[in-house]
């Protein structure tokens, strides 16, 4: 499962995913809530065939898998009620996953702010609604360190926004804002705290989509 060296990122060091005499990679965005229509068309926009998931059979046969924002305990609740909480845990351990700010918290091993059903599959624990609740939405530059020793500047979305509160030792930190957290990965599974599907830049998304096509991953990184 472990890769000798960084992905091909579409864009960057490889094709991209829609290149010819490539497979166009299948990925699913999760729909029980949030912006999961600006996923799909960031991702459809960088080649992948991306569609809607919100039954455990419709995660058959996917390369990858997204989960948007929204509310993390409805989502949680949702998961469980649709049966979704298992096969997912399972898809993880098999594919690459992308969490943004709602789907962080829900990949994320605890949170430090109340009970509520969790995927449990980061080695991370969050801060609900960290940044204030949705009247205190804003947007600031992001810290992005994708590549190791190459440092960039992202801007990032918040709304009703979380931060990571702390990193277990195969957890890698990708992005920060004003000092804080916001963007990890661990193996195959990336989350950041912000919105990058409501915005312009798909650098994020094409990161993704380089771990979906590479087929394996790099060794994370020891602090």
């Amino acid at each position: 499962m472990v890769g000798s060296g960084p992905p091909a990122v579409p864009g960057t060091d490889g094709p991209p995913t829609g290149h010819p005499g490539t497979r166009r990679s299948k990925i699913g965005v999760l729909a029980l809530q949030g912006a999961f229509r600006e996923h799909i068309r960031m991702l459809t926009g960088l080649g992948a065939d991306a569609g809607e998931v919100r039954t455990p059979g419709e995660l058959d046969g996917l390369d990858g898998l997204v989960i948007p924002g929204g509310e993390s305990t409805t989502i949680g609740l949702l998961m469980e009620k649709g049966g979704l909480l298992t096969p997912l845990r399972e898809f993880v351990e098999a594919r690459p996953v992308f969490g943004t700010c709602a789907g962080l918290i829900m990949l994320a091993r605890s949170t430090v702010d109340g009970e509520q059903p969790l995927l449990q599959v980061m080695d991370v624990t969050v801060r609900r609604n960290a940044f204030g609740r949705q009247t205190r939405s804003f947007e600031a530059p992001v810290d992005l360190a994708l590549i190791p020793g190459v440092q960039e500047t992202f801007p990032g979305i918040f709304i009703r926004a979380p931060w990571v509160e702390r990193t277990g030792p195969d957890v890698e930190v990708i992005a920060r804002c004003d000092g804080r957290i916001v963007g990890v990965r661990q193996d195959r599974v990336i989350g950041v705290a912000f919105h990058p599907e409501l915005g312009d830049d798909t650098r994020l998304h094409a990161y993704f989509l380089g771990l979906v096509t590479a087929g394996a991953v790099r060794p994370p990184v020891r602090r």
